[in-house]
């Protein structure tokens, strides 16, 4: 049975390297989305506003240039619910992911094998006008069980 991961830390040094390795300068302003983004693991630009709290200098347009910027450059990625709201997910690795519609989150799936059975799957179909190039599995689903507190 795949297991649910709530949260994937990605530590401060890792993500400077990387930032570092696409040529972007390490401000204060982009270490302050990635503490916002570790914590929230995945999350709108709204959010990651609310996360920074009032007192944060940020803007919203900046807290969406600096999510959009690293994403662009894969060291995050992009997620659409499924009312088309955009968020951002600090694994930028390809996996799988549930969407629950009644606290409108996304929570990772750890199940290496599960894409693959999926394409397997899809090996050889045709999709007439047009070339699958990737798959990106979200399984939109609700819970069964009240939130514990």
């Amino acid at each position: 049975m795949p297991q649910i991961i709530k949260k994937k830390i990605r530590d401060e040094e890792g993500f400077i390297k990387r930032l570092r390795s696409f040529g972007l300068k390490v401000t204060p302003q982009r270490l302050a989305v990635h503490h916002a983004m570790i914590e929230l693991v995945h999350a709108s630009a709204d959010m990651v506003c609310k996360q920074l709290g009032e007192d944060s200098d940020i803007s919203q347009v900046s807290v969406y240039n600096i999510l959009s910027d690293l994403a662009d450059k894969g060291i995050y990625s992009r997620r659409y619910s499924p009312d088309r709201k955009m968020y951002f997910d600090v694994d930028p690795r390809r996996h799988a992911h549930l969407y629950d519609t009644r606290n409108n989150e996304f929570l990772d799936i750890n199940d290496e094998g599960l894409i693959p059975l999926v394409e397997s799957g899809l090996k050889g179909k045709r999709f007439r006008g047009y070339k699958m190039d990737s798959i990106e599995l979200q399984i939109i689903c609700h819970p069964t069980r009240k939130k514990r507190l």
